[in-house]
């Protein structure tokens, strides 16, 4: 949010946080919640980057394209394990994985939010 409209709706009465503000979630919870839409955004960002498509991206996976469409939204119902191996199936090393943790802020994290400052991968890698 742009910090002048955060001024004007705080001045109007309003209180300005975030969804795990208003949820109650504990620091271990928000950094799960954060870790599962950075891997999902990674998911998405890496298959659009390569020019594959989320149908490609499943028969790799043994899945579905819908399954992979909940994937990229972050959708609960999607296992930690089907994320990996989903950036897996896309070429991702370890070592890009450590940087999109390593790129997170909350409990052991070190970066911005949802690792806007982490460097990309190179998909020909």
């Amino acid at each position: 949010m742009k910090p002048r409209k955060r001024k004007r709706l705080e001045a109007a009465g309003w209180r300005v946080g975030d969804a795990a503000e208003f949820l109650g979630l504990s620091g271990e919870e928000r950094a799960l919640l954060e870790l599962r839409l950075a891997l999902a955004d990674e998911v998405r960002h890496t298959r659009t980057s390569q020019g594959t498509t989320q149908a490609q991206l499943a028969e790799r996976l043994g899945s579905s394209q819908s399954r992979v469409a909940k994937l990229e939204a972050g959708d609960p119902s999607v296992s930690a394990d089907l994320l990996l191996r989903a950036l897996f199936a896309l070429g991702v090393s370890m070592r890009d994985l450590a940087e999109v943790v390593a790129s997170l802020k909350g409990v052991g994290g070190r970066g911005g939010a949802r690792g806007r400052s982490r460097r990309r991968p190179d998909p020909r890698r």
